[in-house]
């Protein structure tokens, strides 16, 4: 598949250019006292190349299907900025894989990335970006922090999830080049604290114009109504 083929612009004129500074898969299932029982939140960094297929990288596993697998899933992305101030407030490091995340990058932020962006990493893996990750008490048990849930929701630093148009093989140290990016504006960060009327409206008119789909997930955070005057 060409990127013509996937409706993108030529990547030698990238709107933003970025790194991928880790590529995470599991490290090993570990107990957990949720509803599953088991969680695939630890993820560590891996060397060499790593294939991307469309359910997700090579070798890693998601427990929780409902929540954190499926196509519109299959990858999450966190930036290496927003895990440093998450560094500061917590006083401890935040090495690439302890969020849970597949894929730890720079120059590009991840929770204020527009719903439908994509990506191209190296020479050939293109993503796009789907809808947030919405932090949860195995999350909060992982880093021992009981309050982390409640502190994730307020700043509303929580990455990106993603879809992978085109598979490949991906390595840290490619470069991530922003193809893409919808002119409706509405950042991930947007949609996991609720998106206005008018950005519901936003959306629904890119999917009607542009035919590509918006995750289950996001639609049901769009408001039914406008505000009463």
């Amino acid at each position: 598949m060409s990127l013509s083929a996937v409706n993108d612009p030529d990547p030698a004129a990238p709107l933003a250019l970025g790194r991928l500074e880790a590529v995470c898969v599991v490290h090993a299932l570990k107990p957990d006292a949720g509803a599953v029982g088991i969680t695939a939140i630890d993820k560590r960094p891996l060397d060499g190349p790593v294939k991307v297929r469309k359910i997700g990288l090579y070798a890693d596993v998601q427990v929780d299907r409902e929540h954190h697998g499926g196509y519109d899933q299959a990858l999450y992305a966190y930036s290496s900025t927003e895990a440093e101030r998450w560094g500061v407030e917590l006083g401890r490091e935040i090495p690439a894989g302890l969020f849970g995340e597949n894929l730890r990058v720079s120059g590009v932020e991840t929770s204020d990335a527009v719903v439908g962006e994509r990506w191209l990493i190296g020479s050939r893996v293109v993503l796009e970006v789907t809808c947030p990750r919405i932090p949860c008490s195995t999350f909060a048990r992982h880093l021992q922090v009981e309050d982390l849930v409640s502190r994730f929701t307020e700043r509303a630093d929580i990455g990106c999830f993603l879809k992978v148009i085109r598979p490949g093989k991906i390595s840290a140290g490619d470069e991530l080049r922003v193809l893409s990016r919808p002119s409706h504006g509405v950042r991930i960060r947007d949609v996991f604290r609720g998106p206005s009327y008018q950005q519901g409206q936003l959306l629904l008119e890119y999917r009607e114009r542009s035919g590509r789909g918006i995750p289950e997930k996001v639609l049901r955070t769009l408001p039914d109504a406008p505000p009463e005057a």
